[in-house]
């Protein structure tokens, strides 16, 4: 027989310990970071040369009077349909 008493093992010796769920505020954050990314690429795409965005903007540029009326009337249709 020996005095040494042998230590005891360790409570997570071998497990591996549980995950923390993470907090709703982070999920939403998350959520919001990964729609941002998407609209940016949509619109960085939409921007490139003979892309609608890029033509749009060509034709603001050219003639922005021209360009504030057709929306303020593009305006008034949709929301006299409502």
């Amino acid at each position: 027989m020996s005095d040494d008493i042998p230590a005891p093992p360790f409570v997570y010796d071998g497990l591996d310990p549980a995950p923390q769920p993470k907090p709703t505020i982070e999920k939403a954050s998350e959520a919001v970071k990964d729609t941002v990314l998407r609209v940016g690429a949509a619109i960085d795409a939409g921007r490139r040369p003979g892309m609608p965005l890029s033509i749009l903007s060509n034709i603001a540029r050219e003639a922005p009077l021209g360009s504030l009326l057709v929306a303020f009337l593009l305006g008034v249709a949709v929301a006299r349909r409502r």
